[in-house]
């Protein structure tokens, strides 16, 4: 049996139904969706749980702590919500790049 984790990032131009992919090396499961709301977030991380059991989900920077509660509150704390954050230094390098390409 596999561990299975959700990966999920924000743009702008995303299709939360096409934009998606999924590692599996046999005893690790990683699906990656880009979503554009964090509507689109909580119903692909509920439908991920139905249909694949997710353990985890993994969430870009762009998550804010309210849009952290509100998934794991969506998935009724079975899933472990997690989110990653970098330094001062690199999250002003990648702030100025997602300021350049329109996602803020």
């Amino acid at each position: 049996m596999a561990f299975k984790a959700l990966f999920m990032a924000h743009a702008p131009d995303a299709d939360y139904l096409k934009h998606r992919s999924l590692i599996d090396t046999g005893k690790y499961r990683l699906f990656t969706v880009i979503v554009k709301s964090q509507d689109e977030a909580v119903k692909v991380c509920k439908e991920f749980y139905e249909k694949e059991k997710i353990e985890a989900v993994l969430l870009c920077p762009g998550f804010t702590h309210q849009d952290v509660a509100e998934i794991s509150q969506a998935l009724e704390g079975k899933v472990s919500v997690t989110v990653a954050r970098g330094d001062g230094p690199g999250n002003r390098i990648v702030q100025s790049v997602l300021q350049r390409e329109f996602f803020t």
